[in-house]
């Protein structure tokens, strides 16, 4: 009886046991089944960054509130390691701030964290600033910052020694007006960067419109298109850090309402052309015939207004070769119930609209969206796509339905030539809410996997580490033009890596307000090796170079025509 007692128990003891396993081996499993986050936040406890931007709201709802900041990734002191940029607002005619606004440069200390150095630096700022634009201006290989704000544009020289100085009132860059979005791109060939900025709206305390109350019964911002549009700007490097205004040709000629601007080369001449993203009036594609000449395409290209014709809200652009065909197809992101629009290059300076066949569509049509990025986020040698959105009215959910005024990050991966709407697994932070407006994209830890930079309106921006791992590899490049320009900005490099070729074209610009890590990232997918890499350089010589037995998965340094690859330090 007793040993029948104790086989019972020790059975019901047995069964209990087992379906404890069960129960860990189940949960581990769903564990298991989760899928890994593709990005983190990095939270200010962790980085140390604690500045938050100031966006001035008040209930006059004066345009420019809604529309700030942008940021940058940048290594200022050329230790090899991303610093970030940030741009506050500051005094203005309509804007006189209590206490003291300024911008934020953070060192960073390759530790994860970053310290503040921007009073040591000279880079405050001290204007109603917009975004920032990174360029070696001089060749020196230390890079430059063009804040553009409203009201004029601030150009801080980077002396080399951690230091900066303004030099904006002698650089003929002395300029009035609203700008916003900037690049820095060598259209004339002569190895010196050239400076193309975007300028917004005729705006001013006086010339602001109030367009009465909104259903609510209270004021609010007014649709831009009751401003009248305006010039950009596009200005020559004279080669001593000063600049030559470039008036008489196409650009200066055309009235828009630019807030995103990419250079890049849709036709494949070698020569940098502009993608302008307009607000309320058509877009722009400048092409560079060369010689100084320009043409405006927009409207023959395909890529001006809506497939159904009508003018949209562009704000973020950007380009790259997305379905490897070797020509630079374009992107622009737009207000809610407007079409976010990727445009495919058909190599005859034409496009087609693909964003409803994409899926884009479906995912971004509620939506409102500033900064963005293509990029190849795990390595795989695709390009994805990243876009930070955000409504610019601060009321606007309560009396349009499914609208809100903050709005999730949507990442959209690249799978063989389709955009699919990963966002959902991507990460917790993508459900969140955000009045994001600018994007910039950079490697800050050296891990080869690109990391993103979130400016948001009127609140503390957002650091998220890259944390896809999926055994890929990469090989990342930092170039050093000696004819052209430093950066290599309009060199194109092609590659293989396990008999699979692929190419990159260098663009300037791009996003909202913001600029990026200079350094190129080529994502090898399961190769171990790169079987070679050619660079063409831009001009003025365009001289193509091949290199092999090059290392994967670190950086290196690839100086024009040393036919070496040196160490990097």
């Amino acid at each position: 009886m007793k040993l029948m007692q104790g086989c019972r128990w020790g059975s019901r003891r047995s069964t209990g046991g087992l379906a404890l396993l069960a129960a860990l081996l189940h949960v581990a499993a769903l564990a298991a089944a989760q899928p890994q986050p593709l990005f983190v936040e990095v939270p200010a406890s962790s980085s140390g960054i604690d500045w938050v931007h100031e966006n001035a709201m008040s209930s006059t709802h004066y345009l420019p509130e809604t529309m700030g900041a942008g940021a940058a990734f940048l290594d200022y002191d050329g230790d090899g390691w991303m610093d970030i940029y940030l741009v506050n607002s500051g005094p203005s005619d309509f804007f006189k701030p209590t206490s003291a606004l300024r911008n934020a440069l953070y060192r960073n200390n390759k530790d994860g964290t970053f310290s503040d150095v921007t009073q040591k630096a000279g880079v405050e700022g001290g204007t109603f600033g917009m975004g920032v634009a990174v360029g070696d201006l001089d060749n020196d290989g230390a890079p430059d910052m063009l804040v553009t704000s409203y009201g004029k544009p601030v150009l801080y020289h980077n002396r080399g020694d951690g230091s900066f100085a303004d030099i904006t009132n002698r650089s003929g860059l002395d300029v009035g007006g609203w700008m916003t979005s900037a690049a820095w791109f060598d259209y004339d060939g002569d190895g010196l960067l050239d400076l193309f900025i975007c300028r917004y709206v005729e705006f001013s305390k006086e010339k602001h419109i109030s367009c009465g109350l909104n259903p609510l019964g209270k004021s609010y911002y007014c649709v831009p298109r009751v401003f009248a549009p305006t010039r950009n700007l596009l200005f020559r490097n004279n080669g001593d850090r000063t600049f030559t205004h470039i008036k008489g040709n196409a650009i200066h000629q055309a009235l828009g309402k630019a807030l995103g601007v990419v250079a890049t080369d849709v036709n494949n001449d070698g020569r940098m052309d502009l993608f302008v993203a307009n607000d309320t009036v058509g877009d722009f594609l400048f092409l560079n015939r060369g010689q100084g000449r320009w043409e405006e395409a927009g409207i023959f290209a395909g890529v001006g207004f809506s497939v159904s014709g009508q003018a949209q809200s562009g704000m973020g652009v950007d380009s790259a070769d997305f379905d490897g065909d070797g020509w630079q197809d374009l992107f622009v992101s737009n207000i809610d119930h407007q079409d976010y629009e990727l445009f495919k290059n058909n190599g005859d300076e034409s496009f087609d609209n693909l964003s409803i066949g994409q899926g884009i569509s479906q995912s971004t049509f509620l939506l409102s969206g500033w900064g963005l990025k293509f990029f190849d986020f795990d390595n795989d040698g695709d390009m994805d796509l990243l876009v930070a959105n955000g409504h610019p009215d601060d009321m606007i959910s309560e009396y349009s339905p499914n609208v809100s005024y903050k709005e999730p990050l949507l990442l959209f991966e690249n799978r063989g030539g389709r955009f699919q709407d990963i966002s959902k697994s991507a990460g917790e932070v993508f459900s969140r809410s955000l009045s994001a407006r600018g994007l910039a994209i950079g490697d800050f830890d050296n891990d080869g996997y690109q990391d993103v930079l979130v400016s948001n309106n009127g609140e503390a921006p957002l650091l998220l580490r890259n944390t896809a791992r999926q055994g890929h590899h990469w090989l990342g490049i930092r170039l050093q033009g000696k004819k052209s320009n430093r950066q290599g900005i309009g060199a194109r490099i092609s590659w293989s890596a396990g008999k699979v070729q692929r190419s990159m074209l260098v663009t300037s610009g791009g996003s909202y307000l913001s600029s990026h890590d200079p350094r190129l990232v080529l994502g090898l997918g399961q190769a171990s090796a790169v079987d070679w890499v050619d660079i063409q350089w831009p001009e003025p010589d365009r001289l193509t170079e091949r290199f092999t037995q090059l290392p994967v998965d670190q950086y290196v340094t690839i100086q024009q025509g040393l036919g070496t690859v040196p160490k990097d330090e």
